[in-house]
């Protein structure tokens, strides 16, 4: 390090490569030094200046697009108030047997055992047994037994007609679309048969979802053929 100048008012020690410095008494000695560290520096801002260029129209048009993008998701995926699961429809209360008494059979196409269609109506006053569950031959016995003269009796199996037992002359029938039993929100149950008695107008008389025995029905059978 170097040390302080003898002439001078007894400067710290400054770097050798500086050289002698000198300090004058009067500040305006220096003026002409100051005037060329301003243009100095002048030159350095307008350089600068010079390299800055405003951005061009296709940028202005990119940033806009940028810009309108984000405004867009932030809109969509910003949580509104109100705005909530909807709540889920529950479905009302299925009908009961006593429900569909005095209501229309449904125009069904069943089939034969050559799987040709048989519409359902064509078949009034009729006695409709649903043995899809269980053949039953016994109920299907007994309702051909006592339906009265021009009631049928029909047996309703699932994919194929089931076959009526020997000696009846019940109607044996198939239903692969399960319409009856969708019409009727009954599904087949094993060992149970189901009975469904409709008049010539085609309004349902009596629906048993389970039948026990003739008597359940032997009432309103007997008055189908008036």
């Amino acid at each position: 390090m170097g040390k302080a100048d003898a002439d001078g008012p007894g400067l710290p020690d400054l770097p050798p490569e500086w050289g002698r410095v000198v300090v004058p008494d009067d500040a305006s000695a220096l003026a002409a030094e100051a005037e060329q560290v301003r243009r100095e520096l002048r030159t350095q801002v307008v350089s600068r200046c010079r390299r800055w260029r405003p951005p061009t129209v296709p940028v202005l048009v990119l940033l806009v697009a940028v810009i309108a993008t984000v405004a867009g998701l932030i809109t969509v995926t910003w949580p509104r108030a109100g705005r909530g699961t909807p709540e889920p429809t529950t479905a009302g209360p299925e009908p009961t047997p006593a429900q569909f008494n005095g209501r229309a059979l449904p125009a069904l196409d069943l089939v034969d055992a050559e799987q040709s269609p048989v519409p359902l109506r064509g078949l009034l006053p009729a006695v409709v047994l649903l043995v899809d569950g269980c053949a039953c031959p016994h109920r299907v016995t007994e309702a051909a037994a006592a339906a009265p003269v021009g009631v049928t009796v029909v047996t309703v199996g699932a994919q194929r007609p089931r076959a009526a037992p020997a000696g009846s002359d019940a109607r044996a029938l198939g239903d692969p679309a399960g319409g009856l039993r969708a019409f009727l929100h009954l599904p087949a149950r094993p060992d149970t048969v189901t009975a469904l008695l409709a008049d010539r107008t085609g309004r349902i008389v009596l629906v048993v979802p389970e039948v026990g025995s003739i008597a359940d029905y032997q009432r309103e059978l007997t008055t189908l053929a008036g």
